[in-house]
Protein backbone atom coordinates (compact mmCIF):
# COMPACT_ATOMS: atom_id res chain seq x y z
CA UNK A 1 0.00 0.00 0.00
CA UNK A 2 3.13 2.20 0.32
CA UNK A 3 4.50 1.74 -2.32
CA UNK A 4 0.90 2.58 -4.28
CA UNK A 5 0.40 5.80 -2.26
CA UNK A 6 4.07 6.93 -2.96
CA UNK A 7 3.64 5.85 -6.80
CA UNK A 8 -0.13 8.09 -7.26
CA UNK A 9 1.39 10.75 -4.95
CA UNK A 10 3.87 11.44 -7.81
CA UNK A 11 0.62 12.12 -9.84
CA UNK A 12 -2.18 12.96 -8.35
CA UNK A 13 -3.08 15.00 -5.66
CA UNK A 14 -3.75 13.38 -2.01
CA UNK A 15 -7.32 14.38 -1.53
CA UNK A 16 -7.47 12.25 -4.67
CA UNK A 17 -5.61 9.28 -3.18
CA UNK A 18 -7.38 9.38 0.25
CA UNK A 19 -10.86 8.64 -1.67
CA UNK A 20 -9.39 6.09 -3.94
CA UNK A 21 -8.00 4.08 -1.00
CA UNK A 22 -11.21 5.12 1.55
CA UNK A 23 -8.80 6.65 4.09
CA UNK A 24 -8.56 10.18 5.35
CA UNK A 25 -6.03 12.27 3.81
CA UNK A 26 -3.72 12.85 7.23
CA UNK A 27 -2.77 9.15 6.81
CA UNK A 28 -1.81 9.50 3.41
CA UNK A 29 -0.04 12.34 4.35
CA UNK A 30 1.77 10.28 7.21
CA UNK A 31 3.32 8.00 4.61
CA UNK A 32 4.60 10.05 1.60
CA UNK A 33 6.61 12.68 4.98
CA UNK A 34 7.99 9.12 6.46
CA UNK A 35 9.39 7.95 3.17
CA UNK A 36 10.51 11.56 2.37
CA UNK A 37 11.98 11.87 5.41
CA UNK A 38 13.33 8.89 5.41
CA UNK A 39 15.20 9.47 1.91
CA UNK A 40 16.68 12.91 2.99
CA UNK A 41 18.68 11.83 5.94
CA UNK A 42 20.81 9.25 3.35
CA UNK A 43 21.20 12.57 1.19
CA UNK A 44 24.63 12.66 -0.06
CA UNK A 45 25.62 16.43 -1.16
CA UNK A 46 29.33 15.73 -0.97
CA UNK A 47 29.49 16.57 -5.07
CA UNK A 48 27.66 19.49 -5.25
CA UNK A 49 29.34 23.09 -6.42
CA UNK A 50 26.71 24.78 -8.31
CA UNK A 51 23.60 25.84 -6.69
CA UNK A 52 20.67 28.47 -7.51
CA UNK A 53 18.64 30.14 -4.39
CA UNK A 54 14.94 31.53 -5.02
CA UNK A 55 12.19 31.90 -3.69
CA UNK A 56 8.48 30.83 -4.66
CA UNK A 57 4.94 32.15 -3.00
CA UNK A 58 3.20 29.02 -0.92
CA UNK A 59 0.06 30.93 0.12
CA UNK A 60 -1.43 33.93 -0.32
CA UNK A 61 -0.49 37.20 1.53
CA UNK A 62 3.04 37.00 1.06
CA UNK A 63 3.98 34.00 2.57
CA UNK A 64 7.28 32.13 0.55
CA UNK A 65 9.41 29.62 0.89
CA UNK A 66 13.06 29.67 -0.05
CA UNK A 67 13.65 26.86 -2.59
CA UNK A 68 17.50 25.66 -3.67
CA UNK A 69 18.39 23.58 -6.37
CA UNK A 70 21.80 21.79 -7.54
CA UNK A 71 22.07 23.15 -11.09
CA UNK A 72 23.86 20.56 -11.98
CA UNK A 73 21.50 18.10 -11.82
CA UNK A 74 18.16 20.10 -11.59
CA UNK A 75 17.77 18.57 -8.24
CA UNK A 76 15.68 20.26 -5.67
CA UNK A 77 18.05 19.98 -2.42
CA UNK A 78 16.57 22.17 0.36
CA UNK A 79 13.31 23.92 1.14
CA UNK A 80 12.61 26.52 4.31
CA UNK A 81 9.88 29.04 4.73
CA UNK A 82 10.77 32.58 4.26
CA UNK A 83 13.06 34.14 1.85
CA UNK A 84 15.96 36.28 4.53
CA UNK A 85 18.88 35.95 5.47
CA UNK A 86 18.54 33.01 7.88
CA UNK A 87 17.26 31.15 5.11
CA UNK A 88 20.78 30.80 3.93
CA UNK A 89 21.69 29.85 7.49
CA UNK A 90 19.72 27.26 7.40
CA UNK A 91 20.56 25.84 4.53
CA UNK A 92 24.16 25.78 5.37
CA UNK A 93 23.41 23.83 8.12
CA UNK A 94 20.83 21.16 6.52
CA UNK A 95 23.83 20.66 3.69
CA UNK A 96 26.84 20.16 5.90
CA UNK A 97 24.37 17.45 7.37
CA UNK A 98 24.00 15.78 4.04
CA UNK A 99 27.99 15.53 3.69
CA UNK A 100 27.80 19.08 1.32
CA UNK A 101 30.98 21.09 1.81
CA UNK A 102 30.13 24.65 1.89
CA UNK A 103 33.55 25.62 0.60
CA UNK A 104 33.11 23.46 -2.13
CA UNK A 105 29.84 25.64 -3.36
CA UNK A 106 32.26 27.51 -5.63
CA UNK A 107 29.00 29.49 -8.32
CA UNK A 108 25.75 30.43 -6.57
CA UNK A 109 23.03 31.70 -8.97
CA UNK A 110 20.05 33.77 -6.93
CA UNK A 111 18.44 37.74 -8.14
CA UNK A 112 19.50 40.92 -6.27
CA UNK A 113 17.75 40.40 -2.95
CA UNK A 114 19.69 42.40 -0.28
CA UNK A 115 18.89 39.65 2.10
CA UNK A 116 19.87 36.61 0.71
CA UNK A 117 23.26 38.68 -0.95
CA UNK A 118 23.89 39.02 2.92
CA UNK A 119 23.14 35.38 3.78
CA UNK A 120 25.74 33.75 0.80
CA UNK A 121 28.52 36.39 2.16
CA UNK A 122 27.92 35.26 5.76
CA UNK A 123 27.49 31.53 5.12
CA UNK A 124 29.62 31.07 1.54
CA UNK A 125 32.31 33.87 1.76
CA UNK A 126 34.47 31.93 -1.02
CA UNK A 127 31.74 31.45 -3.23
CA UNK A 128 31.17 33.63 -6.79
CA UNK A 129 27.64 35.47 -6.81
CA UNK A 130 26.19 35.75 -10.14
CA UNK A 131 22.90 37.36 -10.55
CA UNK A 132 20.38 35.92 -12.55
CA UNK A 133 20.22 37.27 -15.47
CA UNK A 134 16.24 36.69 -16.03
CA UNK A 135 15.42 38.95 -13.07
CA UNK A 136 17.94 41.42 -14.39
CA UNK A 137 16.05 41.73 -17.40
CA UNK A 138 12.80 41.91 -15.75
CA UNK A 139 14.04 45.02 -13.91
CA UNK A 140 14.80 46.32 -16.92
CA UNK A 141 11.11 45.36 -18.35
CA UNK A 142 9.29 47.08 -15.04
CA UNK A 143 11.43 50.48 -16.32
CA UNK A 144 10.56 50.29 -19.67
CA UNK A 145 6.77 49.57 -18.63
CA UNK A 146 6.84 52.44 -16.05
CA UNK A 147 8.37 54.87 -18.91
CA UNK A 148 5.36 53.77 -21.12
CA UNK A 149 2.49 53.95 -18.61
CA UNK A 150 3.53 57.67 -17.90
CA UNK A 151 3.94 58.35 -21.70
CA UNK A 152 0.92 56.79 -22.49
CA UNK A 153 -0.99 59.66 -20.61
CA UNK A 154 -0.17 62.27 -23.29
CA UNK A 155 -0.01 59.45 -26.68
CA UNK A 156 -3.32 57.54 -26.81
CA UNK A 157 -0.84 55.72 -29.46
CA UNK A 158 0.64 53.96 -26.76
CA UNK A 159 -2.43 52.52 -24.67
CA UNK A 160 -2.75 48.58 -25.39
CA UNK A 161 0.83 48.15 -26.59
CA UNK A 162 2.43 46.68 -23.30
CA UNK A 163 3.41 43.69 -24.07
CA UNK A 164 5.02 44.69 -27.76
CA UNK A 165 7.54 46.37 -25.47
CA UNK A 166 8.02 43.28 -23.08
CA UNK A 167 8.00 40.63 -25.72
CA UNK A 168 10.93 39.82 -27.50
CA UNK A 169 11.21 41.23 -31.12
CA UNK A 170 11.72 37.63 -32.77
CA UNK A 171 8.53 36.86 -30.15
CA UNK A 172 5.98 38.97 -31.96
CA UNK A 173 3.49 38.55 -34.21
CA UNK A 174 3.19 40.06 -37.90
CA UNK A 175 0.46 42.57 -36.32
CA UNK A 176 2.58 43.60 -33.70
CA UNK A 177 5.81 43.47 -35.90
CA UNK A 178 3.87 46.26 -38.17
CA UNK A 179 2.68 48.33 -35.18
CA UNK A 180 6.26 48.43 -33.56
CA UNK A 181 7.63 49.64 -36.56
CA UNK A 182 5.30 52.39 -37.45
CA UNK A 183 5.68 53.45 -33.65
CA UNK A 184 9.27 53.22 -33.57
CA UNK A 185 9.20 56.35 -36.65
CA UNK A 186 7.55 58.55 -33.86
CA UNK A 187 10.00 60.17 -31.37
CA UNK A 188 9.39 58.55 -28.00
CA UNK A 189 10.85 58.20 -24.80
CA UNK A 190 9.47 54.32 -24.64
CA UNK A 191 11.53 53.61 -27.59
CA UNK A 192 14.47 54.80 -26.03
CA UNK A 193 13.76 52.74 -23.44
CA UNK A 194 13.29 49.74 -25.76
CA UNK A 195 16.36 50.26 -27.62
CA UNK A 196 18.40 50.47 -23.84
CA UNK A 197 16.88 47.68 -23.11
CA UNK A 198 17.99 45.67 -26.23
CA UNK A 199 20.83 46.94 -26.47
CA UNK A 200 21.69 45.03 -22.26
CA UNK A 201 20.11 41.69 -24.18
CA UNK A 202 23.30 41.85 -26.33
CA UNK A 203 25.46 41.73 -23.18
CA UNK A 204 24.51 38.32 -22.29
CA UNK A 205 25.58 36.62 -25.82
CA UNK A 206 29.15 38.45 -25.23
CA UNK A 207 31.90 35.35 -24.30
CA UNK A 208 35.02 37.93 -23.75
CA UNK A 209 34.98 39.28 -19.86
CA UNK A 210 37.36 42.07 -20.95
CA UNK A 211 34.97 43.07 -23.69
CA UNK A 212 31.67 42.43 -21.87
CA UNK A 213 32.69 44.54 -19.14
CA UNK A 214 33.47 47.55 -21.47
CA UNK A 215 30.05 46.92 -23.69
CA UNK A 216 28.65 46.84 -20.04
CA UNK A 217 30.49 50.28 -18.75
CA UNK A 218 29.34 52.01 -22.27
CA UNK A 219 26.02 50.82 -21.75
CA UNK A 220 25.87 52.52 -18.57
CA UNK A 221 26.86 55.29 -19.56
CA UNK A 222 23.95 55.54 -22.00
CA UNK A 223 20.99 54.59 -19.89
CA UNK A 224 22.29 56.79 -17.22
CA UNK A 225 21.92 59.80 -19.85
CA UNK A 226 18.72 58.67 -20.96
CA UNK A 227 17.11 61.28 -18.92
CA UNK A 228 14.74 58.61 -18.33
CA UNK A 229 14.26 58.48 -14.25
CA UNK A 230 12.96 54.89 -14.07
CA UNK A 231 15.65 53.90 -16.83
CA UNK A 232 18.50 55.72 -14.98
CA UNK A 233 17.27 53.93 -11.60
CA UNK A 234 17.29 50.66 -13.38
CA UNK A 235 21.20 50.88 -14.43
CA UNK A 236 21.85 51.91 -10.70
CA UNK A 237 21.07 49.04 -9.36
CA UNK A 238 22.72 46.97 -12.03
CA UNK A 239 25.93 49.29 -11.15
CA UNK A 240 25.50 48.79 -7.36
CA UNK A 241 25.59 44.30 -8.22
CA UNK A 242 28.15 45.21 -11.12
CA UNK A 243 30.80 41.89 -9.80
CA UNK A 244 27.64 39.32 -10.03
CA UNK A 245 26.10 40.84 -13.52
CA UNK A 246 29.50 40.47 -14.92
CA UNK A 247 30.02 37.11 -13.49
CA UNK A 248 27.81 35.70 -15.81
CA UNK A 249 30.35 36.12 -18.65
CA UNK A 250 32.57 33.66 -17.24
CA UNK A 251 29.97 31.53 -14.72
CA UNK A 252 26.70 31.33 -17.41
CA UNK A 253 24.84 30.12 -14.92
CA UNK A 254 21.17 31.20 -14.40
CA UNK A 255 18.04 30.21 -12.55
CA UNK A 256 16.68 29.28 -15.44
CA UNK A 257 16.23 26.15 -13.87
CA UNK A 258 14.74 27.22 -10.78
CA UNK A 259 11.72 29.32 -13.32
CA UNK A 260 11.53 25.87 -14.64
CA UNK A 261 10.98 24.18 -10.90
CA UNK A 262 9.01 27.21 -9.86
CA UNK A 263 6.78 26.60 -12.22
CA UNK A 264 6.35 23.38 -11.45
CA UNK A 265 5.71 23.91 -7.94
CA UNK A 266 3.05 26.81 -8.46
CA UNK A 267 1.08 23.98 -10.76
CA UNK A 268 1.53 21.41 -7.84
CA UNK A 269 -0.14 24.16 -5.78
CA UNK A 270 -2.76 24.92 -8.31
CA UNK A 271 -3.38 21.31 -8.81
CA UNK A 272 -4.15 20.33 -5.22
CA UNK A 273 -6.04 23.63 -4.78
CA UNK A 274 -3.90 25.05 -2.10
CA UNK A 275 -2.13 22.75 0.95
CA UNK A 276 -3.17 22.52 4.36
CA UNK A 277 -0.35 23.56 5.63
CA UNK A 278 3.09 24.46 4.05
CA UNK A 279 4.91 21.57 5.52
CA UNK A 280 2.50 19.26 3.10
CA UNK A 281 3.52 21.89 0.17
CA UNK A 282 7.18 21.38 0.93
CA UNK A 283 6.96 17.62 1.00
CA UNK A 284 5.11 17.16 -1.93
CA UNK A 285 7.99 19.59 -3.49
CA UNK A 286 10.39 17.19 -2.36
CA UNK A 287 8.57 14.02 -3.44
CA UNK A 288 8.11 15.54 -6.98
CA UNK A 289 11.42 17.51 -7.76
CA UNK A 290 13.87 16.29 -5.07
CA UNK A 291 14.95 12.78 -7.33
CA UNK A 292 14.90 10.59 -4.04
CA UNK A 293 15.74 6.54 -3.80
CA UNK A 294 13.08 5.20 -2.10
CA UNK A 295 13.36 2.33 0.41
CA UNK A 296 9.47 0.73 -0.83
CA UNK A 297 8.06 -2.31 0.36
CA UNK A 298 7.36 -4.65 -2.60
Amino acid sequence: MDSLILLMAKKMPVSHIADLIEEHDTKVWRVIEYYVNGARKFEDHSEVSVIGIDETSCKKGHQYITVVADLDTSKVLYLTEGKDSSTITRFKEDFSHHKGIPANINQICCDMSPAFIFGINNNFPGSDITFDKFHIMKLLNEALDQVRRKEQLGNVLLKKTRYIWLKNPSSLTKKQQKELGNLKQINLKTVRAYNIKLALQIFWSIEDWVIAEKYLIKWYFWATHSRLDPIIKAAKTIKMHWKGVVNYIESRVTNGLLEGLNSSIQALKKCAKGYRNTKNFMTMIYLRLGQFKFDLPT
